[in-house]
């Protein structure tokens, strides 16, 4: 028997292992079903290059709960260790096994599937154990070695008899982790870190009732057994090529993913790429609305199929957070702050990939069936309208795609949209004229006054349309929105012929002097000749104003820094219309002031202006002139 001191340069590893280099001891399960799988490739890559003369067989890696020992059985048939490699790779810590054998076989080895990157792997063991054991046999002809170690930098190491190929690691719970004793605590680890493994994973057993034969009596008592109960799925969808996969295959996985999901995903994007990186996965858009905050950390990272994180901000860009999916990459840096991934060269390439990808396919899926695009616009559109304002190489490439919907359901492209706005939607300084609506109910008079005079109207309803809005507007000089209750429509769409007010010069002179003197202060009165059956009052609010104050309010507590933005409104009155002319001739100043307030309050509730004791005092005075 040989005894030892494991070669390290402090003067006890594992309380720093227990309390730092971890912050989450649940990861020893993953850690050491890791080093299992890779000791399982690793012999499978031997045996496929001629170096190991052994049978490979169907090798599983079973977990094994021991709770009256207070035990742990991590169990694998892989290439296993002698005494001399256990010398070399468990009690010289620093020393990487795996790094190692991929260094070794780097041009055979590619594409082997060794994990390889999970740092100090085995003795993330010390984090719930306060003695471990290594039961191991070499696929050489060489004896079988037991080595052991009780938490202190003394070890053991002995012949074994085990005989079988392989290596058995048994951890003897530490009494403050006895939760992991737990069938139900390990079964969601397994489930968490290595559902998609590459090698079956067994966990105990399940029972299973055999078919009935065709010629049994009709008193057949169907038997049962007893079968290994593998909980992982060792060939998940995204590590298939997209056409050995149906569309029933992708909907398969995402309920696979997320099986409390009951909605289908729209539609999938398979990602994969091996230069000048290697990464492969599968995003998929679910139905989002405009809600911006139900989504995030649904996006599952992995390496080399061992699941990571779900915080995959500065991978993936941020605006593709609230997909859903997995992404697998070898080259993603582990051990990294998130200030460290985003400058990181090869995450960053990652990220600009995966823009770039999306954008093809969704430029793909508009071309090949733009009925089916537009029909789910509205689940998408929040993704795509924040990939333009947060992705500037996403932005470049939206134009082939992103939608412009009309409060009509007509879909239209910015540059369809141009097209369109050409014939009757220009300002008097030439530019088009974009009106839109937030609100297709709040803002009805507006968009039926708009289309009675032959004007498009778009439905732009997303939390952030003020600021693309702005954007679009910035890279299209000869375009200005407009919301189509902001400034009258005749103020702003250059017409033939205006029409001519009732009122003479001095009269809306008279008129406006009348108005201020019972408008408060945040209206501008503003006079307008217009068709005498259109509304007497109307309110609108000036387009920038109330942009910039939107966009002070997105993002909570304002995104621009603008704090609290004035109310400031104008008041739209009609100089053709009968109640302007009862205002200007009554000379009962009581009666005039009941009219305007009356009339103002009108306006106001169609904008839902008005609230609280105003809106109370409105329909009591309303109810008394009703009597």
């Amino acid at each position: 028997m040989a005894t030892g001191k494991i070669n390290v340069s402090v003067e006890n590893i594992f309380p720093l292992i227990k309390k730092f280099l971890y912050s989450d001891h649940e990861i020893f399960l993953r850690e050491l079903v890791s080093n299992g799988t890779d000791a399982t490739l690793k012999l499978k890559h031997l045996i496929s290059i001629g170096e190991a003369k052994v049978e490979y067989g169907n090798p599983i890696i079973e977990v094994k709960v021991d709770k009256e020992g207070k035990k742990i059985h991590i169990i694998d048939q892989g290439l296993g260790m002698t005494a001399d490699e256990v010398e070399k790779y468990i009690n010289q810590v620093a020393f990487s096994g795996a790094e190692e054998f991929l260094d070794k076989y780097k041009d055979s080895a590619k594409d082997s599937g060794i994990i390889g990157h999970f740092g100090l792997g085995f003795y993330s063991a010390f984090m719930v154990a306060e003695k471990v054991e290594i039961i191991t046999k070499s696929y050489k002809d060489e004896p079988a070695a037991h080595w052991t170690c009780d938490g202190s930098p003394e070890f053991t190491l002995e012949p074994a008899d085990k005989t079988s190929r392989g290596t058995e690691i048994i951890l003897h719970i530490a009494e403050d982790s006895l939760e992991f004793l737990d069938d139900s605590k390990i079964s969601g680890l397994l489930n968490k870190y290595n559902k998609f493994m590459p090698i079956p994973i067994k966990f105990g057993t399940r029972t299973e009732t055999l078919p009935k034969p065709e010629d049994a009596p009709e008193d057949y008592v169907n038997e049962t057994v007893e079968t290994d109960n593998i909980i992982n799925n060792p060939n998940p969808a995204w590590t298939k090529q997209p056409s050995e996969l149906s569309d029933e295959d992708y909907k398969n996985f995402y309920r696979e993913l997320y099986p409390m999901q009951f909605e289908e995903p729209l539609f999938h994007i398979h990602l994969n790429v091996d230069y000048p990186f290697n990464l492969t996965g599968i995003l998929y858009f679910p139905k989002l609305g405009t809600d911006m905050q139900i989504q995030k950390d649904k996006i599952q990272l992995y390496q080399n199929q061992v699941y990571v994180t779900d915080n995959v901000e500065g991978i993936v860009p941020e605006f593709l957070t609230m997909l859903k999916g997995v992404i697998d990459s070898p080259d993603i840096p582990l051990n990294v702050s998130r200030s460290g991934l985003q400058a990181d060269g090869a995450v960053k390439k990652i990220s600009n990939y995966i823009t770039r990808k999306v954008a093809d396919k969704l430029k793909a899926l508009f071309n090949e069936n733009r009925a089916d695009f537009e029909q789910k616009w509205n689940d998408i559109k929040i993704v795509l309208e924040y990939g333009m304002l947060s992705e500037e190489k996403f932005y470049e490439k939206a134009g082939a795609f992103v939608l412009y919907p009309t409060v009509d359901d007509t879909y239209f492209t910015l540059e369809e949209l141009k097209e369109k706005l050409k014939e009757n939607q220009t300002d008097k300084d030439g530019k088009l004229v974009v009106l839109y609506a937030g609100n297709k109910d709040a803002q009805h008079s507006y968009i039926e006054a708009a289309k009675d005079k032959g004007y498009e109207v778009l439905l732009l309803d997303s939390p952030i349309i003020s600021h693309l809005i702005q954007k679009i507007e910035n890279d299209n000089s000869g375009l200005t929105f407009v919301r189509v209750d902001s400034d009258h429509i005749d103020n702003l769409i250059k017409k033939e012929e205006n029409t001519i007010s009732k009122l003479s010069d001095d009269e809306k002179a008279a008129l406006k002097t009348s108005l201020e003197a019972y408008i408060p202060k945040a209206y501008s009165v503003q006079l307008e000749a217009m068709d005498s059956q259109a509304a007497p009052f109307i309110i609108t609010q000036p387009e920038f104003m109330r942009r910039m104050k939107e966009m002070s309010q997105t993002g909570g507590g304002g995104m621009f820094g603008m704090g609290n933005m004035p109310e400031m409104y104008n008041l739209v009155v009609n100089t053709n219309s009968d109640l302007a002319s009862s205002i200007l001739n009554t000379e009962d100043k009581t009666h005039q002031e009941h009219l305007v307030k009356q009339a103002l309050d009108l306006a106001k509730l169609s904008q839902n202006l008005l609230k609280g004791e105003a809106l109370t005092a409105f329909v009591k005075r309303s109810f008394e002139m009703i009597k």
